[in-house]
């Protein structure tokens, strides 16, 4: 069984409270990414002895792409496969193959998307019958975003990110350009120093409402990232990019996430503009573009 676990980004990420827990309570819309994605390849594997893999008596696991700085044992893919392996006898051995494409510190959700499909070939491949709610409840212990990757659609995220309503969101024909720097930020570095803003709850959703209503644009006075208050004076190749997109036309630009990828949504003009200043500014900064794609139809 193949997969192709995407990425996702963030329109607007509002840090609202800190919790007792010690996380943070967030207001955030998670957009799924189906251009760029990684590669998994499980099957059932009674005996798994192939060459170049973690062998393990219940899990062979080869990894490709994008190098990870980790042991096996410590990867999302191989966690989800134990947890849900302890939990459901049904669950045999199988060989894992996966390409990393995604790049980490980038706020994507990449190893979160990892997880959540994993769990998803698990539940097809040894029949467990599992909804898509319980999937995502068994994905959340491995990550605050891993369920929204079960659901793969537009949704208003509150809570520390696992608290999902799915949203109606009309991005069809918007260009997309990501473009990710030489550089990752730690989710650590962007949390440090975080003002929170527990005044404007609920704006994000009422604006959601409010572009549904009178088709209006995303407000970027509305869908702002927090994390780029922490981030750009530290990262100024960050900011450096989200002007760029501006520049080139972008009617929205942002940080994904905790960073590094800066995102833009372009409008294509019937002169060919925004396409002559996206290809000076792809040029300029080739070897970090990530994508750039159209939206289309929302898989289910």
């Amino acid at each position: 069984m193949k997969l192709y676990p995407n990425c996702k980004i963030n329109l607007g990420l509002r840090v609202i409270r800190k919790r007792p827990d010690g996380y943070h309570d967030l207001e955030t819309i998670f957009v799924p990414i189906y251009g760029l994605h990684d590669e998994l390849e499980v099957k059932p594997n009674p005996a798994p002895s192939l060459k170049g893999m973690e062998s393990k008596e219940d899990i062979s696991f080869i990894q490709e792409g994008i190098v990870v700085d980790c042991p096996a044992e410590d990867n999302l893919i191989v966690k989800c496969y134990r947890m849900l392996a302890k939990k459901y006898p049904k669950v045999g051995k199988v060989a894992v193959r996966f390409k990393k494409n995604i790049p980490f510190g980038a706020g994507l959700g990449g190893g979160s998307s990892d997880a959540a499909h994993m769990a998803i070939a698990l539940n097809e491949l040894f029949e467990l019958g599992l909804s898509k709610e319980e999937l995502a409840q068994e994905v959340s212990v491995l990550g605050a975003d891993c369920a929204f990757f079960i659901y793969n659609t537009p949704c208003l995220a509150k809570g520390i990110g696992d608290v999902l309503t799915p949203i109606d969101l009309d991005l069809k024909g918007t260009r997309i350009v990501l473009i990710k720097p030489d550089e990752g930020v730690s989710t650590k570095e962007a949390y440090s120093g975080i003002t929170r803003h527990p005044e404007v709850e609920g704006e994000i959703q009422q604006a959601v409402a409010m572009m549904q209503q009178k088709c209006t644009e995303i407000d970027s006075a509305v869908f702002v990232n927090d994390f780029e208050a922490t981030v750009f004076p530290n990262h100024p190749k960050i900011a450096e990019i989200k002007k760029r997109l501006l520049d080139a036309g972008a009617y929205y630009a942002s940080m994904s996430g905790s960073g590094s990828t800066v995102f833009g949504f372009f409008k294509d003009d019937a002169e060919g503009r925004t396409d002559a200043r996206l290809r000076v500014l792809k040029e300029e900064f080739a070897s970090m573009v990530l994508l750039d794609d159209t939206f289309g139809e929302w898989k289910s």
